[in-house]
């Protein structure tokens, strides 16, 4: 678990995960400098948990992604389970995790769907999977072994819901400073042959509020609008990420854990998608039209990004 001034959820989360029916072997918090009193609530759990509890502060703002980085180093056990210091587990997650892992032994990595809650802890009566992307077909090709293909389209592993075999921990570590950690991890894990297991069960109660960092949701036309803007400034770092997928992928190879080429040149066709829509934004009038347009003849629009959601972005902001 990482913390970062979150006192104002917790302590529900802590007990959620203090009321497991299948406990942990250990709980790993890194508090990345809280100014509240997150830490204090911390360490008079840790005093009367009935687990071990490791609590490191930072010595400096890591920032989330290399918070959970040195999260995951930290941890000792088989299996490492991700959790926000903001939702609520519910009592049988690990119980499941666990007979899950053990029913698919090929399996590198699993997460859940989730039920959304408000900040007052009500359910809304969505689920994340369907507040998402995982649903209909997706859900349907994830689990039918064409996961590359969906994640290359949608991030659709939500980090608070996952767990993953530790021996992934020599590929996936150190965290990409481009894409979000559970990103990174699911689409490395999967591109070699390490796949997602879904779990349809809801496993966590996934907490909505104005304070989180990343979240799910409805959005209205103004926040999509805003995300069409933020998307534009993001495609220089998706390049940047996906460069970096391709470079761990390839170390991976030369260590021995050979990435299947179908998964190799899916990466290399995303990463031209991706080259194509960073140059398109560089560029104004019609000479970005004429990128744009060109890149739809290719069918990348449809098959890595939104489709002509994305083609709207590329063409406006």
């Amino acid at each position: 678990m990482c913390t970062y001034n979150g006192a104002r959820f917790l302590l529900e989360q802590l007990e959620s995960i203090a009321d497991q029916t299948t406990l942990p072997d250990e709980l790993v918090i890194c508090d990345d400098q809280s100014t509240d009193e997150s830490i204090e609530i911390i360490r008079a759990f840790a005093s009367r948990a009935s687990f071990a509890v490791r609590i490191e502060v930072n010595k400096e703002n890591l920032g989330s992604t290399k918070n959970f980085e040195k999260a995951v180093n930290l941890c000792r056990g088989e299996i490492i389970v991700l959790a926000d210091q903001d939702d609520v587990w519910q009592p049988q997650k690990l119980a499941v995790i666990y007979r899950t892992l053990e029913a698919h032994p090929s399996a590198g990595y699993v997460f859940s769907d989730g039920e959304l809650i408000n900040e007052y802890g009500v359910l809304n009566g969505r689920k994340l999977w369907e507040a998402g992307c995982l649903r209909g077909s997706f859900l349907h090709d994830f689990a039918a072994g064409r996961q590359v293909e969906v994640l290359l389209r949608w991030a659709v592993v939500t980090g608070a819901t996952m767990a993953f075999r530790s021996n992934l921990k020599t590929i996936i570590t150190p965290f990409c400073c481009h894409f979000v950690h559970d990103y990174w991890i699911s689409l490395l894990a999967s591109c070699l042959g390490a796949y997602g297991a879904p779990i349809s069960e809801p496993l966590i109660r996934y907490r909505l509020h104005m304070g989180q960092q990343i979240g799910v949701g409805k959005k209205s036309l103004l926040d999509k609008v805003k995300r069409g803007r933020i998307a534009a400034i993001d495609r220089k770092r998706n390049v940047l990420g996906l460069q970096d997928v391709r470079d761990r992928l390839l170390l991976a190879a030369a260590d021995g854990r050979t990435p299947f080429a179908s998964h190799m040149h899916l990466i290399e066709e995303k990463l031209a998608h991706c080259s194509v829509r960073a140059a398109a934004h560089s560029v104004r009038g019609l000479a970005r039209v004429r990128k744009v347009f060109s890149e739809v003849r290719t069918g990348r629009y449809g098959r890595f990004s939104n489709s002509w959601q994305s083609i709207v972005e590329d063409l406006y902001f």
